[in-house]
């Protein structure tokens, strides 16, 4: 058997062997790449999607994030969460009965089609007319998105997803796990629950042409973006509401709603439980794509979709919250504190070694060693949730502030260290390409 058909062969029934044939596969020319498009290909109609509902399993948006990750990674680092990663994807759950998604074209390509039956929740119908389009383009990834941009049912995910899958088609460059990647993209989105509940209280609000929010950077000054984010922590959805599309209404820019959202995310990261840990993590991923959602008109729904979201997640008072704590015996080096204080489940210490870090001006190194953290714990334990956050928060940081992007990091110290899993298939995967 060659190389390629054993890792085919793996994903269709993995076995001890898939660390094995996935070092194999990877070696060969354009294999990385090869490896993650056959998993696109190969998995996406096989997974039982259904069956997840409302949820979404991580398996492609986790895929989404290790490739984000990769100029932050060692090489070794990278080749292993990948492999863990496309473990993860090849153990979702399969359908009980063996059904599965059509590999072949159903339907013509017909935008009007496609348009129809993600409007009526034609979930099998959408994905038909999505692989039937013979080149997907980015574009095509977007108007899904903006088809579903006010559903926030399973806390927003069929636009976030809409949105990251077609980041990942531009990442694999393959057509035909690129229409797979439009086919799945399409079936979420015609798929129900459907939950437009804020949306149309939004809408309420603003009125049915409302002005769009202008792109803009950051305007406003530290002290004013905590008192913004508190608004968004602390008060009823209903005042949440009201407030936001008031000042939407007095012209407030792109830039400081996504450093107070971003600012109020962190806080909440702060302040969640450990149960909670990674599912608050969720907020960094969809904020990091809401300007995209909010489109070139600056369509201000997302935007109060996004605060709604935030203010979903439990808040502590501000006296209360976890704050950095030094060790007993600090090591010299912060990078390798930071590490280790991460892997050691010392949540506190951890956020002392990011403070020092960042007085060092070392945002970016930060960043990369908060993603190598990530990288030592196995997606299937956490369901992605550490490279989500890590992948999403490395989007933020160029977008806002430098004291907010401090805030994000310290947060993402805080849930790395609190939620800590299992690294044993990280270490058999990195045993076959040592």
């Amino acid at each position: 058997m060659d190389v390629k058909a054993a890792w085919l062969k793996e994903l269709e029934h993995p076995t001890e062997a898939f660390f094995e044939a996935f070092a194999a596969r990877v070696q060969e020319d354009e294999g990385i790449l090869a490896a993650a498009c056959e998993t696109v290909v190969c998995l996406v109609p096989r997974v039982d999607w259904a069956g997840y509902q409302p949820q979404v399993p991580h398996g492609l948006l986790g895929l989404w994030a290790v490739l984000r990750l990769r100029p932050l990674l060692t090489e070794t680092s990278f080749l292993r969460i990948l492999a863990t990663q496309l473990h993860a994807f090849a153990h979702e759950g399969r359908p009980a009965k063996g059904y599965r998604l059509p590999t072949f074209a159903q339907g013509s390509g017909h935008w009007g089609n496609l348009t129809l039956a993600i409007e009526t929740h034609r979930p099998s119908l959408a994905w038909g007319e999505a692989v039937g389009m013979p080149q997907p383009m980015a574009e095509d990834f977007a108007r899904i998105a903006t088809l579903v941009s006010g559903d926030m049912a399973c806390v927003g995910h069929k636009a976030v997803m809409a949105r990251c899958l077609g980041d990942l088609h531009g990442l694999l460059g393959d057509q035909l796990a690129g229409r797979r990647l439009l086919g799945i993209a399409a079936w979420l989105a015609a798929s129900e629950p459907a939950d437009l509940f804020w949306h149309r209280r939004i809408r309420h609000r603003l009125g049915e042409t409302p002005d769009g929010i202008a792109q803009a950077d950051p305007r406003l000054d530290f002290q004013a973006l905590e008192e913004l984010a508190r608004l968004i922590c602390e008060v009823g959805l209903v005042e949440l509401l009201d407030q936001l599309s008031a000042r939407v209404r007095a012209g407030i820019g792109s830039g400081d709603l996504l450093a107070a959202f971003a600012l109020a995310a962190a806080w909440k990261q702060l302040d969640a439980r450990r149960d909670l840990e990674g599912k608050t993590a969720w907020i960094f991923v969809y904020l990091c794509q809401v300007e995209a959602l909010s489109g070139p008109e600056g369509h201000p729904e997302p935007w109060l979709q996004a605060a709604a979201l935030i203010n979903l997640f439990p808040s502590e008072e501000a006296v209360t919250r976890l704050k950095p704590k030094a060790p007993a015996r600090p090591l010299a080096e912060p990078g390798t504190g930071l590490l280790e204080a991460i892997l050691d489940g010392e949540a506190p210490e951890a956020m002392h070694y990011v403070s020092a870090m960042l007085e060092q001006g070392g945002q970016g190194q930060t960043l990369k060693l908060l993603a190598e953290a990530a990288a030592l714990n196995d997606p299937v334990f956490n369901h992605s949730h550490h490279i989500l956050a890590v992948a999403s928060v490395a989007e933020l940081l160029p977008r806002v502030p430098a004291q907010v992007g401090g805030t994000l990091l310290v947060a993402l110290a805080k849930m790395l260290a609190n939620s800590q899993g299992s690294c044993d298939l990280g270490r058999r995967a990195e045993a076959q390409f040592r």
